[in-house]
């Protein structure tokens, strides 16, 4: 009787066998999925911001992601926001948006609080990659810092009239009393660098006086600039009101959110870009205000 003899691997033409191809195969796509996810990872985070006062939300996620890169973008040519109709503002974001994306970015944060209050949505129904603003984590510190659930809010005109920060902080905190005041001149003052002359203690002082009687144990800074201002709040209030803004809180949610979706890049130095939309030398002057002397240049883009 004959004896088949079993038969080896079947070869292709290059004299491989197909197992051996197919491990190659998936050797192969293993290298490529884990190339193009560390071109993933190694993509800027966006942030926009109608002009200089979101560098204190860059300077946040800086510090919690030194590896990480970043690209700010601040429409200094058309701020502020905060007196403007929400079709301006939701275009005006919108238009900023398009210019990150652009870049190639991995994550938008929109570090502006009169966009977070009234353009997020738009923005997060048309763009594909993670969108971040700073009400909700803004909102949850507050709920989380408030001892008797009497919370005070300050912003510009636009975040206090949407009502974007009493509804986030309701929601954590269905029992919470909110007290809300716009505070429209802080802005400039924060960016012409008076933060601690008799100008700026009697407006900060106005502005609170009703925030104080009603006995408020937290303040809510609902605007990236008013970090600037945060001893004089202080000074005002007294120290049994916790003072809050989003910016830290931001950073962590980002940080938390990039590491979930594997995005989050590992080791490294990070480096930061600027772009602007007017007046480059002012935003460098006063940007050093907010995160110091990393502000070198920033590139002007066209409107």
């Amino acid at each position: 009787m004959a004896i088949r003899k079993k038969s080896g691997p079947r070869k292709n033409k290059r004299g491989q066998s197909k197992r051996s191809s197919a491990t190659a195969l998936a050797a192969s796509n293993g290298r490529l999925n884990s190339n193009a996810a560390r071109a993933a990872n190694d993509r800027p985070i966006g942030v926009f911001d109608s002009g200089i006062g979101g560098l204190t939300v860059l300077k946040a996620l800086s510090e919690a992601m030194p590896g990480e890169d970043f690209i700010y973008l601040g429409d200094t040519a058309r701020l502020p926001y905060g007196t403007k109709s929400n079709e301006v503002i939701i275009r005006y974001s919108k238009e900023n948006t398009e210019f990150l994306l652009a870049k190639g970015i991995k994550m938008l944060v929109v570090a502006c609080n009169t966009s977070s209050a009234v353009a997020l949505d738009a923005i997060a129904s048309q763009t594909m990659v993670p969108v971040i603003g700073v009400i909700e984590p803004g909102a949850r510190a507050a709920a989380k810092a408030s001892r008797r659930g009497k919370i005070g809010v300050i912003g510009t005109e636009a975040t206090i009239a949407s009502g974007a920060y009493t509804r986030a902080i309701q929601r954590l905190s269905p029992r919470a009393e909110i007290y809300t005041r716009a505070c429209p001149l802080l802005v400039p003052l924060a960016e012409e660098g008076w933060v601690d002359n008799e100008i700026a203690e009697r407006t900060v002082a106005i502005y609170l006086e009703s925030l104080k009687q009603s006995g408020i144990d937290t303040l809510l800074l609902g605007c990236t600039h008013y970090p600037l201002l945060r001893e004089m709040f202080v000074r005002i209030l007294g120290a049994g009101v916790r003072i809050v803004d989003s910016a830290t809180a931001t950073a962590l949610e980002v940080r938390a959110r990039l590491r979930t979706s594997r995005l989050l890049k590992r080791g490294g130095n990070g480096s930061q870009s600027f772009f602007v939309t007017e007046t480059p030398d002012r935003f460098v002057r006063v940007g050093r205000r907010f995160l110091g002397p990393q502000v070198e240049s920033a590139v002007r883009i066209e409107r």
